[in-house]
């Protein structure tokens, strides 16, 4: 057995996506904490975590604590609070870190291993998400689709530094692997989080102000024209970023997530419903403040972003 495997796992932000991927690390036999809500506490240390997957339904044993000292005993942190959280929760389990903790940030936007980094010295490696999920009430994890995480270095560094790096990132590759969470190491993961980023600002807002499933959005024509005139603003974005996605590849990863998640609303359409402030800030909400530094126009994300504001202010 590897070393990464007999080290403790913290989940930090138990949602939906980190039950999911928490509770199949749990599901084979890992050592994992949830850090969640105290009304999920209390429901999954009482039964476990009931997780209703597309391959499979169980209660699943799993510790769950309140406490943010429960990170304390972690080797590996899933990192999954939403993104307008990072700072602030960072700030509060820095005392309880070990020093060579590695930090996986599994969230939506592209600059919080940045901010991440900005606090602790940790390693911090970005994961790029692809899963629909949603929590059915408390312990409770309704799984509508796929289950993937991409990650990678988040910059470049020297031989050895990148080595290094490679090591940890094959260890926890081979860890969720093993837990059947596909989990390929990327060469370049800034491209595949910008990628994931693409298609959060082509469906996430929409799906929140029609409330509407990603395959109701796409029988739409011109919901489907807006979905790409988004896209296109942010390849614009990503160009002045030294992204390199073509149009090509940006219309094909939109319509494979419309196809492989046809049930799922958005993170953002969860939030809106459940009166919870959004991560809007940090999808759309970051294409029209790059576009007015980069001097691009960008009249679709800005028409998104200030409807779900809108609805975010008076949600209530």
């Amino acid at each position: 057995m590897s070393e990464i495997k007999q080290k403790r796992i913290v989940v930090m932000g138990a949602g939906a996506v980190g039950c999911y991927f928490g509770g199949m690390l749990s599901r084979a036999g890992h050592d994992v904490t949830l850090i969640a809500r105290p009304e999920h506490v209390s429901a999954i240390n009482a039964q476990g975590l009931h997780m209703d997957c597309t391959t499979f339904q169980a209660f699943v044993e799993v510790r769950a604590s309140a406490e943010l000292d429960a990170i304390a005993h972690a080797d590996l942190i899933l990192f999954c609070v939403k993104s307008p959280d990072t700072i602030a929760t960072i700030e509060l389990i820095r005392p309880y870190l070990k020093p060579n903790a590695i930090i996986l940030s599994l969230q939506n936007g592209v600059d919080n291993c940045e901010r991440i980094r900005s606090i602790v010295d940790n390693p911090v490696f970005p994961a790029v998400v692809y899963v629909a999920t949603m929590m059915a009430g408390p312990g409770r994890l309704k799984h509508n689709g796929r289950g993937e995480l991409v990650i990678g270095p988040w910059e470049s560094c020297d031989k050895e530094a990148e080595a290094v790096q490679m090591a940890m990132l094959r260890e926890i590759s081979e860890l969720l692997e093993n837990a059947a969470i596909p989990c390929p190491v990327s060469k370049d993961v800034r491209r595949d989080l910008w990628f994931k980023f693409l298609v959060n600002c082509s469906y996430n807002a929409i799906s929140a102000i029609g409330q509407i499933e990603y395959g109701k959005m796409v029988s739409v024509e011109s919901v489907k024209e807006l979905i790409d005139t988004l896209a296109d603003e942010v390849l614009a974005i990503a160009h002045q970023e030294q992204i390199s996605i073509t149009k090509a590849e940006a219309t094909q990863a939109n319509e494979m997530i419309a196809q492989t998640m046809v049930t799922q609303r958005s993170s953002t359409a969860q939030d809106i419903a459940r009166k919870k402030s959004t991560e809007i800030d940090f999808l759309n909400g970051l294409v029209v403040r790059k576009g007015r530094a980069y001097g691009i126009p960008t009249p679709a994300n800005l028409s998104v972003y200030a409807l779900v504001k809108m609805m975010e202010k008076f949600n209530d």
